[in-house]
């Protein structure tokens, strides 16, 4: 039988400590209009609240104690998209509006920057078209110096991949040279090609072609040692 099942709900400290956590989590949910930012903030809080209570009661504290703190630096780990990153995201929407260009936030919170064909490339030319200066341009400035850049280049499925696996890692490294002259230190940039292996529209129509000839730009901040 396994007694720390057992145990866990008579300990005392342990149920203030997870209504401590509770009451967090519930106070932080209450907020309806909460920003990117905030909602992370609250994510962070509550499950370091929750952690808190846990460890500290297990190991003999307060469970309380351990909760208000683990929500303390729960909130400051989940906060992980900072106002820089969203600062940057507000700029790349106001720039690109209008262009077709996709400005989001990633899973992993990263910026992602999603640059469709008709402003980006020709059809088998890695060479950038001049719609796409001002959009690059735009997230060149202002970069922190801890920020990473990724570039990934993709085509159709016109051609074999002899052709275009190169061609997409040119479009990549054509971006990254103009980032370079745009005074963005080549050692914070990585480019990727991955050919036409990661479509996003279907390959047998016109309009599926030109959305899958496309390069995606990534903007990340250096996470925090532990």
């Amino acid at each position: 039988m396994n007694t720390m099942s057992q145990d866990l709900p008579r300990s005392p400290r342990l149920m203030r400590g997870t209504g401590v956590a509770l009451a967090v989590a519930l106070a932080f949910s209450g907020c309806a209009e909460m920003g990117a930012r905030e909602k992370g903030t609250a994510t962070g809080a509550a499950i370091g609240a929750i952690g808190g209570a846990v460890i500290s009661s297990a190991t003999g504290g307060k469970a309380g104690t351990g909760a208000l703190i683990g929500g303390a630096v729960g909130a400051v780990a989940g906060n992980i998209w900072s106002k820089r990153m969203e600062d940057k995201r507000k700029q790349m929407e106001a720039a690109t509006q209008g262009t077709g260009v996709e400005v989001s936030r990633t899973a992993d919170n990263r910026l992602q920057v999603n640059v469709p064909s008709d402003i980006s490339f020709d059809v088998g030319r890695s060479a950038l078209r001049p719609a796409l200066h001002p959009v690059l341009d735009k997230f060149a400035s202002g970069l922190d110096s801890s920020m990473k850049v990724m570039v990934i280049g993709h085509t159709d499925s016109t051609g074999s991949d002899a052709i275009n696996d190169p061609l997409s890692v040119d479009r990549a490294a054509s971006v990254r040279d103009y980032l370079v002259m745009r005074g963005v230190s080549p050692t914070r940039i990585s480019i990727e090609g991955k050919g036409s292996h990661q479509p996003i529209a279907d390959n047998a129509t016109v309009d599926g072609r030109a959305r899958n000839r496309r390069v995606e730009i990534f903007l990340s901040e250096a996470q925090p040692q532990g």
